[in-house]
Parts: structure tokens; C-alpha cells; sequence
């Protein structure tokens, strides 16, 4: 019997076509049964439509039908995967415009950061509601979490429910493909050890074919010669960098790495994040002094930046919904091996957030931390056991509690809660304490439509 796949925010023109395209390429879910589910109904037929259009190009089963019933679609859901923003663009203007006002610049705002902290409160709730109703319809299917602050968001899911939630993300894949291009090797022949938290993963070991990477790593970087190697991309001959001049080198792909290389030798350990998310941990990379993070190579990204780039996926999905040749390179995304891993029973490691067991030692029991994770059909485990070098170790458990505050404040709407993560934060807690007492009211009152559980007087 084919395995059905549910979608939950299933318009998202940056996340299903990927996600569904990886499918079709997986042969145990060619025939998969795929429902589209979103509160708009304006995507829900294009995106049935082009589930049709793969299947036809690619000469399998795969099957969809679409529905803005949000109960409706969990039915018969062996796997339901969650890919939401509360509020869109529109909520996430006033994440970054509020805290600007207050002298506190994000280069993302979705996962820390005071855009981060009031993401997660108006997605939490939203979040449960999906997994009550899953808890109920399919109490044995998967919940495949995307969205973010995912860290939060998994765990209240899992705090709150019985439903087996897992948060997915493509950072630590993505680096590993970055480091295997500064080692010249097969991105599969490393293995890493991962102990942290969403977007601040930390790679503590790395194996590659018996030998340290790690070690590797820190020999290239101290080699000019090494620098100035060109870099072959898997697949091809060669990279032009047009608009760095010249060939792609490793020294270039150094630079787009500042921080990550940057705590790593100051550290030993390496962060598995784009430089992006993780200036957001680290605020002292984010600073008027630094350009507001250009110095080390970041750039803030804006709501214009954000509208052009789902203008681009937009077009990307219409370009694809009449192409007779579909992307064969898999996008990186995990959910289908994840999936293909529990139908097959093939044990698989993936870098994976789910509830600390142990894996990561310096932080809480049951807290959700990102480590590397064994699935198969009796389920997710974290093999290994990772402690962290005590100044990171610290910056992860700060970050741990920061979490916490923000799924108790979500889940009591208390406000002094909110207000403790901000202090918490690295971003936020920088501030003035009377304007930060101002910013979270600020916040909250631009937020409210999206916020029911705070309404009340402050």
C-alpha cells in the first residue's frame, strides 16, 4: 500500500515543489499519495496540478488531491509534513521594522533575535493545533517539521502531545557540501559528530575515511597554496565565480564562511549554520562597528530582499509546471530520505532535532537539540554522545533557556515571559533594559492580530 504524505501548508511555492520533486526521485514513494493542504485556497489547485505534471514526466504513480480541511487532510496521513509562516510577510515586517527602531539589527529574524523570539509565539499555537488534530485523526503518522523557530516550535509539539515530531533542516547538509568542496572529497565520505541547537549546530568531530576533517580543515586554512586551489564542484568541471572575477577558489569560499571559520579557530569546534543565522547567536558580529555584520561578510536581509525572493520561486514553480525536464539533483531537503528510510527500514544518519537523551550532555533532558540521528522504522535516536567546549556550551544552554521562556510564554500568553527571553537573547538582551521593556510591548501590539493568547492590557 502506498504511503500517504500530507502536507500542511502545502502553497508554500518555496518549500512543496523541492520537497515533492525529491519524492518523484524517490523510487519506495513513487506512489505516494500526496494531499495538499493551506488556509488559502488560491495555490492548492496549481500545486495538485503539477504532483499530476511530475508524475506524467516522470512515468509514475504518484498521486494528489488538495483541500483547505485541515482534519479532512490528516486523514489516513502516514506523514505529515508542516511548512507554515503565521501571518507571512506581513507579521514578519514588524519582526524586523520594531527592534530596528531600538537599535537592534537581524540578518534573518526566524529563529533568535527578537524576531525569532515573537515568530515563535505566533506559530507555536498554531503548531499545536495541527498536532492535536494529528494526535486525534493519524495518532501513528510523523509529523516533518520545517517551519520555524524549529526549535521551539518541536519541542512544544512534543512537550504538549504524544505525536512523534521531528524538526528537519538543510544547514549541516549544506556545510558538509561546503567542506567537502575546502577538502576535495565525496560530501558522503564524511561523517560528522553534531551537538546543539537549530541553526547553532556544532560539528564536535568529523570523520572522513578514518582521518580527522577537522584537522584537515585547520591545515588547509593555514595553507596559501590551499587558498588559492580552484574548487571542482560535484558534477562538473569547474565554477566560474563571475561576479568575485576568476576562477572559484577555496580562499573565496573562506570569505562567503567568515564566522563559522572564525569560531572555529577560536574554538576547535565547527558551526554548521550559514554565517547568516549564526551572527544571530553571536551578537558581537552584528554590531554598528561592524557594518552591522558586513565586515565578516553578512548582509541583513530585508522584506524587499524576502518579497523578491518568493517573486523568484513563483516564477521558478510556473517555469517547472510546464517543463519536460524536471531537476534529477536531489535539493537537499530531508524529507524523502527521511521518509524512505522508515517505509525501507534502511538506517539512516541525518542531522536531525528531536528531544535530547543524552546526545547533547550540556544541555536539559527533553529539551530539542540538532545532533546527528539514526532513523529507521522503529524510529529516530541520537548515537552519539557530544559535550561541548565550556564557553559554546554555555552559549548553547543560554540559547536552551531563551527556548524554553518562549514556549511557556506561547503557551500562558504571560508577557513578563516573553520579556525574560528577550534577556536571555543575544540580540534583544543588549539593549537598554527600559527600551527593552518598550520593544516587547511594541512588538506584541504590532503582532496582535496573529497573538489572540496576549490580548489584554500589558
Amino acid at each position: 500500500m502506498s504511503t500517504r504524505i500530507c502536507f500542511i501548508g502545502g502553497g508554500s511555492y518555496q518549500w512543496i515543489p523541492k520537497l515533492l520533486l525529491d519524492i518523484a526521485r524517490t523510487p519506495s514513494l513513487a506512489d505516494a499519495q500526496i494531499v495538499i493542504q493551506d488556509i488559502d485556497p488560491r495555490p492548492i489547485p496549481t500545486m495538485v496540478d503539477f504532483v499530476h505534471h511530475i508524475a506524467r514526466v516522470q512515468g509514475i504513480g504518484l498521486s494528489a488531491v488538495g483541500t483547505v480541511d485541515q482534519r479532512a487532510a490528516l486523514e489516513g496521513a502516514d506523514h505529515v509534513v508542516v511548512c507554515i509562516s503565521t501571518g507571512a510577510l506581513d507579521s514578519m515586517h514588524h519582526d524586523i521594522a520594531v527592534p530596528e527602531r531600538f537599535g537592534i539589527r537581524q540578518s534573518v529574524g526566524d529563529s533568535v533575535g527578537p524576531g525569532g523570539i515573537v515568530r515563535g509565539l505566533r506559530n507555536i499555537p498554531v503548531m499545536l493545533d495541527i498536532a492535536r488534530d494529528a494526535q486525534e485523526i493519524c495518532p501513528d503518522a510523523w509529523l516533518l517539521n520545517l517551519t520555524n523557530p524549529m526549535t521551539t516550535l518541536t519541542r512544544a509539539i512534543l512537550r504538549e502531545t504524544s505525536v512523534r515530531a521531528i524538526g528537519l533542516c538543510h544547514e549541516v547538509t549544506i556545510a558538509l557540501h561546503t567542506f567537502a568542496m575546502m577538502l576535495g572529497c565525496d560530501p558522503a565520505n564524511l561523517r560528522p559528530t553534531v551537538a546543539g541547537v537549530n541553526h547553532l549546530p556544532l560539528i564536535t568531530a568529523m570523520d572522513h575515511d578514518g582521518e580527522d576533517a577537522l584537522a584537515q580543515l585547520r591545515r588547509i586554512l593555514d595553507d596559501p597554496a590551499e587558498l588559492a586551489r580552484p574548487l571542482v564542484f560535484p558534477g562538473t568541471t569547474g565554477h566560474e565565480a563571475v561576479s568575485l572575477g576568476g576562477k572559484f577558489t577555496v580562499g573565496l569560499l573562506v570569505e562567503s564562511n567568515r564566522i563559522k571559520l572564525e569560531l572555529f579557530r577560536r574554538h576547535g569546534v565547527l558551526p554548521a549554520a550559514g554565517d547568516r543565522h549564526l551572527a544571530e547567536f553571536f551578537a558581537g558580529f552584528l554590531t554598528e562597528e561592524s557594518g552591522w555584520g558586513e565586515r565578516w561578510g553578512v548582509a541583513l536581509t530585508s522584506m524587499d530582499d524576502r518579497r523578491q525572493w518568493l517573486a523568484d520561486y513563483t516564477r521558478e514553480f510556473d517555469r517547472l509546471r510546464s517543463a519536460e525536464e524536471l531537476p534529477s539533483a536531489p535539493s537537499g531537503e530531508l524529507v524523502a530520505e527521511l521518509i524512505d528510510s522508515r517505509l525501507r527500514d534502511r538506517p539512516r544518519d541525518l542531522p536531525l532535532n528531536i528531544a535530547n537523551h543524552g546526545q547533547v550532555p550540556d544541555l536539559p533532558p527533553d529539551v530539542v537539540v540538532e545532533s546527528m540521528v539514526t532513523v529507521d522504522a522503529s524510529g529516530v535516536r541520537g548515537p552519539d554522545v557530544a559535550p561541548l567546549p565550556p564557553v559554546l556550551a554555555e552559549q548553547v544552554r543560554r540559547i536552551s533557556a531563551e527556548q524554553e521562556l518562549v514556549v511557556e510564554a506561547a503557551l500562558s500568553g504571560d508577557r513578563d515571559l516573553v520579556r525574560d527571553a528577550m534577556f536571555l537573547d543575544p540580540l534583544a538582551g543588549r539593549i537598554d533594559d527600559d527600551a527593552l521593556e518598550r520593544m516587547v510591548d511594541e512588538m506584541l501590539e504590532a503582532t496582535s492580530a496573529w497573538l489572540p493568547q496576549f490580548a489584554g492590557p500589558a
